[in-house]
Order: structure tokens, then C-alpha cells, then sequence
């Protein structure tokens, strides 16, 4: 009866075009192939446990990728981001609706496109960039962040609120993982007294505007008339997902 059934999929292509990952690796294709939702996916995404945890997104995408000898954790955060909106498309179709300003708008996600970086900054088999900082002329090295990356973030960060309600450690902790050296030292605690106490402001601002002409990803972004001339954030819920969730 199995071998009766053979579920449809289709070939992602990854906005970092492979070229991130190591040789070795099978995401240094610049593809992952994935299959079409089934029922069994939409129990994933009415699974009250992974909602309650954060977790639906991850659970799904981990259920549709059909290569399992790739390491979840090791795709990077723009490549998740186009699996995500392959997921919808081969979930629920490429038209996405949703409100905007009371109006509604519908996306075509077939035709959502990378966003526009520079590509021949880019070597093969290498996440490792090289940065001046333009203030203080100190020199870093930084790395484009996995999912396992974020999923460190997040559990650092929630640590550190427990510890005091009042923190807001987002941005300097995010920086933390990002840099992988300063001025010639690897080690974690140089890199994380650096952020604490000696990365200036208009330094933090310029050194994440370059990272992002660097950055993999798709351009979650829709274009409204008379909108913002930078465009407007697609709205990414259950909805997203799940439209028949009715949120």
C-alpha cells in the first residue's frame, strides 16, 4: 500500500546559493528538496505542545525537508526564511491574504524574490567575513547566524530576563554570536567585553547595515501603493501557515 502513494515535492533554492556551507555539506548544493504538506503536517501545526513552546515553524519545516542527512540546525537564517514560504506555497498556493491598514491585500509568495546583496563577497565553503569598524578601526570577523545560532540567542536571552525582568539584552547578545573575533582574538571572553563596553553605538549601527548587503535571504517585503519607499514587512502568523486557523 506505501510504495501506491508517492508524495509530490519540489526543489527549493536557497538564497545563499550553497555557497556558505561547507563542501561536504549537502545544503552546499544551494537546494533542499521538499514535499508537499499532508494531513500529518497539519497536525504539526495544531500541535498545542510546539505552539505552547515556539516551536510549530521548526517542527514543520524539519517534517518536509526529505534529505534527513541535513543538519536542521545548520541552515542559515535566510535560507529558513525561503523554506518557510515554499512551505505555504506547497501547503495552501502561492496567494497569501491578509489585512493592511483595514484593506485587503493578497500576495502572490510565488513571486517574492532575494533580497539584492553582493554576492562576490561570498567564498565558497566559507562563513567567515572580514569588517573595519568605521569609528574605531577595530577589526572583526562575524559570521552569518543558523538556526542553531538563534536558538542559542533565545535561550541566552531568556536565561538573562529571568535573572532580571528589566533586561533588554537582544541586540548586544545577537552581537555576541555574530562576531567571531575582534581585532585577532577568538576568544568569547574578549569578544563579549568588547560588545559590553567598547563597541560604540554609530559602530553597532554601521556594522549591521554592512552585514546585511552580505546576507542571504528573501525579501519579505510587499510594496503597497503610497506605502513606505523601503516597502512594508509581510505579516508572518499562524494565518501564514495555517490559513484555516481564522486568526
Amino acid at each position: 500500500m506505501e510504495n501506491q502513494f508517492q508524495f509530490p515535492t519540489e526543489v527549493v533554492d536557497l538564497p545563499s546559493k550553497g555557497l556558505l556551507y561547507p563542501k561536504d555539506s549537502p545544503l552546499s548544493s544551494g537546494t533542499i528538496e521538499m514535499k508537499y504538506m499532508t494531513a500529518k503536517e497539519e497536525d504539526i501545526l495544531t500541535n498545542q505542545n510546539y505552539i505552547q513552546k515556539g516551536t510549530v515553524v521548526d517542527n514543520l519545516l524539519r517534517s518536509l525537508i526529505v534529505d534527513k542527512t541535513i543538519r536542521y540546525g545548520d541552515i542559515l537564517v535566510g535560507d529558513k526564511n525561503a523554506l518557510l514560504v515554499a512551505a505555504r506555497i506547497l501547503g495552501y498556493g502561492k496567494d497569501y491574504e491578509f489585512d493592511y491598514l483595514g484593506e485587503k491585500q493578497t500576495i502572490d509568495l510565488s513571486q517574492v524574490g532575494n533580497v539584492d546583496i553582493d554576492y562576490t563577497q561570498l567564498e565558497k565553503g566559507e562563513n567567515v567575513f572580514q569588517y573595519t569598524l568605521p569609528s574605531s578601526g577595530v577589526e572583526v570577523e562575524f559570521k552569518l547566524l543558523t538556526h542553531s545560532d538563534t536558538t542559542r540567542i533565545d535561550q541566552e536571552i531568556a536565561g538573562l530576563k529571568k535573572i532580571s525582568k528589566d533586561a533588554s539584552p537582544e541586540l548586544s547578545t545577537r552581537l555576541k554570536h555574530t562576531l567571531v573575533s575582534v581585532n585577532g582574538s577568538t576568544e568569547q571572553k574578549d569578544i563579549r567585553n568588547f560588545v559590553d563596553n567598547f563597541f560604540l553605538a554609530r559602530d553597532s549601527r554601521a556594522f549591521r547595515e554592512h552585514i546585511t548587503t552580505v546576507q542571504p535571504d528573501v525579501d519579505l517585503k510587499f510594496y503597497p501603493e503610497d506605502g513606505p519607499e523601503g516597502g512594508v514587512p509581510i505579516p508572518i502568523g499562524i494565518s501564514f501557515l495555517w490559513p484555516d486557523a481564522g486568526i
